[in-house]
């Protein structure tokens, strides 16, 4: 823990010099926020569709502030990489988990910081929670570990290419993520058949509907053993992945 805690602050202590890395997610989550909402708004008057759209539409701002919060965790290991401190921490007695996880956390912390930024916009727009206080701090947690699945893929691709735009591209592979899914209407509403489908087998799908269960239906069991379940092995298995990338490149040197 003592590894993880410096390596997670050491991070920290970079993005607090350098905020300017952070500007991209706030601004595309603020858009999605802004625009969307404003533009599609009218979608909350469909038949058998209630809440706010706000309530709907804000998890898609927050998901997508992970998309740069899981760039900056690989960025910051194809950093150290190029400056020769990665090869200095794996001489070190430091844990090769700690080492992946100081990435990780750091990534996932900038994230919260960000959704923070965007619940806090959201209230001044008017969201209500049904669950109160305690779903906010649920939707938080949800967030935290769709930041650590998405940093765990990062890592893992800036251990294997020591490319910074190698890194920063595959971030973008998770965009298709957020639009394959129930993203501007409930599932029901989806008539084509092939995106349907995509959405069933989507791991986002089930952070959006665990997040809007929270916001606009209150405490449902259902979704939200669902969303945390799925998010948990989604970030195991990215962690994993990272984690023998790490150990793999000890062994190469």
């Amino acid at each position: 823990m003592t590894d993880i805690i410096l390596l997670t602050v050491r991070t920290l202590k970079y993005y607090l010099r350098n905020p300017a890395e952070t500007i991209p997610g706030i601004a595309i989550s603020v858009f999605f926020l802004l625009v969307y909402n404003a533009g599609l708004s009218g979608v909350s008057n469909l038949p058998g569709f209630h809440g706010s759209y706000l309530a709907f539409i804000l998890p898609v701002a927050i998901i997508s502030a992970a998309i740069n919060g899981a760039g900056l965790a690989g960025q910051s290991l194809v950093r150290d990489i190029q400056t020769g401190y990665y090869t200095k921490l794996l001489l070190s007695p430091a844990r090769r988990l700690a080492i992946i996880w100081g990435a990780m956390i750091a990534g996932a912390t900038v994230l919260l910081v960000e959704v923070f930024l965007i619940l806090g916009l959201a209230l001044l727009m008017g969201l209500k929670s049904q669950t109160g206080l305690a779903g906010y701090g649920m939707i938080i947690l949800l967030t935290f570990i769709w930041g650590m699945a998405f940093s765990g893929f990062s890592v893992f691709v800036a251990l294997k290419t020591k490319s910074a735009n190698t890194t920063q591209a595959s971030t973008f592979v998770f965009f298709p993520l957020i639009f394959l899914s129930s993203t501007f209407v409930p599932k029901e509403y989806i008539t084509s058949h092939w995106l349907k489908i995509a959405a069933t087998y989507n791991p986002t799908t089930y952070a959006f509907d665990a997040m809007r269960s929270l916001l606009i239906d209150g405490w449902q069991a259902k979704p939200l053993v669902l969303g945390f379940g799925i998010l948990l092995a989604f970030a195991t298995v990215t962690g994993v992945l990272s984690l023998i990338q790490a150990q793999r490149s000890t062994r190469l040197g």
